[in-house]
């Protein structure tokens, strides 16, 4: 969630990184004990100078579409930084946020929490040939696409650091989870990337993940990691995953601010013959690079979309698309469904807590959008196609 800013091409205004853009404090906040891998899982397979920003048809990184290999070790640059387009905020940045004092929502604002749309289950049973998705919260899904259950920035954790407890419950319990082939981190706040959820899973999962993230998870155990640049690509059993920009920035710890990159992945099921194409966005601030997404990706079924997380506007719009932003990049990258995220699970910033879901219901109709290719789901809730 942290915000700042980043990203491919050229930057929205400039401003910062919110609160709970990894806290200065050390290592993974959750990062307390956990119990070992459960039974999730199938068996083990064998053995700064601000640079110009590139212009929106600048090939970036990986720009050959080749695929990587699956695990692959690579050696990166020490620093990120120079993909951020705009400065990361400094102290007049944060003496405002502290003088106005708008981290969360007021009295009023919080009085939505009980109307929350959050209804927990099983996951439902998936016919042949068919793609699902299901939002335990958050940033968080369930995707089962291709014959593999992938998840997406899974936060199991009740609380992360420096915020309150969630206002509603983990969609799905861990131990209803089918065995889980393959998690895709989009970065490294701790919103997204929760080490006491990660080590509930089989150190042999494959992980699909930023590039420069790959030690942190191998020091964890995993065996199966693999670091990716944007427009980069690797396939696992029929499903490829490809490592897209966002705008957006990294940080866990008073000293590792960029080490390791940020970015959205699209997941296709190469089998098929009318192949499931899911789009999921991490966190990211509005920009032309929606656009470039959907070029190089046409076709995508669903694209996963963050509406939360957005006020104060002049502290976040850089690194956090607001609900009419959100609908906008939909349409940008040319998905054919939207399902919002990033709202209803933590309090992260200053909107009213039922805001984001409103407003995006708004943006969408005045778009004159059908409103069933808008999957507005409770916590809890799957849609399958």
């Amino acid at each position: 969630m942290a915000p700042a800013s980043a990203a491919p091409a050229s930057a929205a205004p400039a401003s910062a990184a919110p609160a709970s853009a990894a806290p200065a404090s050390a290592a993974p906040a959750s990062a307390a004990p956990a119990s070992a891998a459960p039974a999730s899982g199938r068996p083990a397979p064998p053995g700064p100078a601000r640079p110009a920003p590139p212009a929106p048809g600048h090939p970036g990184p990986g720009a050959d579409g080749g695929l990587r290999p699956v695990g692959e070790r690579r050696v990166w640059p020490r620093s990120f930084a120079d993909r951020l387009t705009t400065p990361l905020p400094g102290l007049r940045a944060y003496a405002r946020l502290a003088r106005e004092g708008v981290f969360r929502p007021g009295p009023e604002g919080l009085r939505g929490i009980p109307d929350l749309p959050c209804r927990p289950g099983p996951l439902p049973d998936l016919a042949p040939g068919t793609a699902c998705v299901t939002w335990a919260g958050h940033a968080s899904w369930i995707v089962r696409t291709g014959g593999l259950t992938v998840l997406t920035d899974p936060v199991w954790s009740r609380r992360i650091l420096a915020t309150p407890p969630r206002m509603t419950p983990v969609g799905i319990r861990w131990a209803d989870l089918p065995p889980v082939d393959a998690v895709v981190i989009s970065h490294n706040h701790y919103d997204h990337l929760d080490a006491p959820t990660l080590r509930r899973l089989p150190r042999h999962t494959a992980l699909f993940v930023p590039a420069g993230l790959g030690r942190w998870c191998r020091r964890r155990g995993f065996t199966r990691v693999t670091e990716l640049d944007w427009w980069e690509a690797a396939e696992l059993d029929g499903v490829r995953f490809d490592f897209v920009p966002a705008h957006h920035w990294s940080k866990r710890s008073l000293i590792d601010t960029c080490r390791s990159l940020w970015g959205g992945w699209i997941l296709t099921d190469t089998r098929s013959a009318t192949p499931h194409k899911v789009y999921f966005a991490g966190d990211s601030g509005y920009g032309h690079w929606f656009a470039e997404i959907g070029r190089r990706h046409p076709g995508i079924d669903l694209a996963l979309l963050p509406i939360g997380a957005y006020a104060p506007r002049w502290w976040l719009c850089d690194v956090h698309t607001d609900p009419e932003e959100a609908v906008q990049a939909c349409r940008d990258v040319g998905a054919r469904r939207m399902a919002p995220m990033h709202w209803g699970t933590f309090v992260l910033s200053a909107e009213p807590v039922m805001e984001p879901l409103h407003r995006t219901r708004a943006a969408w109709d005045r778009a004159g959008l059908d409103r069933g290719d808008l999957w507005d789901l409770p916590v809890g809730g799957s849609r399958a196609w």
